[in-house]
């Protein structure tokens, strides 16, 4: 009387069959049979469970330790070479004074000393950069006294030679003007976006390098001749860049006030 009917067997079999089918059907690990096995069995229904989670916990545990890595690593960074190089500059610009002015700002030997200095400061300008974005080695240092240091061994250079007479002031005014009020205009839209370096932007950098250097050097005959020429096309350069630099900015500030108030429709509607 207490048996279990045999239709009823029968289609617990069945039931346990289709589940066993659907199971293999869906790649489902074993132990989704492992309630059907017989509680005499010589391994519990449970066994596998901390296998399992063992499993688990070794794929996890490799990637917080890959995160925790990562960060120290990031952490770390700031002395890297990029920066390095960018310190250099910055140690260089006093040095670079010292040597310009030196023995009244007019000898020779000390004027090429001090374009030895900007010419190492210019050269470290080119590294810097490239070796931060094909390393990862960016840093908020980085992005803060990279640009300080551009602006302060290209401004002591031109402060220098027009205090010595051998640049127009209002040379030095337009050149400096810009880089300053680009800069800031960088900051003002960067809630918008960031104005990306143009090639014309990263010509006129080479070019006032050129012609600064040029000054630095005491130079005499036609290569004084060559050297107010190289600043001319500098100044044009700088003045023309500047004012595309402004261009970008008021077209993306229009595109974001334009996304932020699409958005701000959405999210209304």
């Amino acid at each position: 009387m207490t048996g279990v009917p045999a239709s009823a067997a029968g289609g617990s079999s069945g039931a346990q069959g289709a589940r066993g089918s659907a199971a293999a059907a869906d790649g489902a690990a074993p132990a989704a049979a492992a309630p059907a096995a017989p509680a005499h069995a010589s391994t519990p229904a449970t066994a596998p469970a901390p296998a399992a989670d063992a499993g688990v916990t070794g794929e996890a545990r490799p990637a917080r330790g890959k995160k925790i890595t990562a960060a120290a690593v990031n952490q770390a960074s700031v002395w890297n070479v990029a920066n390095l190089l960018t310190m250099l500059r910055l140690v260089l610009v006093p040095g670079f004074v010292v040597l310009m002015l030196e023995n009244g700002g007019y000898d020779p030997a000390w004027r090429s000393l001090a374009w030895a200095a900007f010419a190492i400061a210019m050269i470290t300008d080119l590294f810097d950069g490239h070796l931060a974005r094909t390393y990862n080695l960016v840093t908020d240092f980085g992005k803060i006294a990279d640009p300080i240091a551009d602006k302060a061994i290209m401004g002591a250079a031109l402060v220098c030679l027009s205090a010595l007479g051998d640049l127009p002031w209002w040379v030095t005014a337009v050149i400096l003007g810009r880089e300053l009020g680009i800069t800031l205009l960088r900051f003002l839209v960067i809630r918008y976006g960031v104005i990306p370096a143009s090639r014309g932007g990263k010509l006129k950098t080479l070019t006032q390098g050129v012609a600064v250097g040029m000054y630095v050097l005491a130079l005499t005959g036609w290569l004084a001749t060559l050297r107010f020429w190289v600043m001319a096309v500098a100044v044009v350069l700088t003045v023309v860049t500047g004012l595309d630099y402004v261009r970008q900015a008021i077209v993306l500030r229009r595109q974001g006030i334009a996304e932020r108030a699409a958005a701000l429709e959405e999210t209304e509607e």
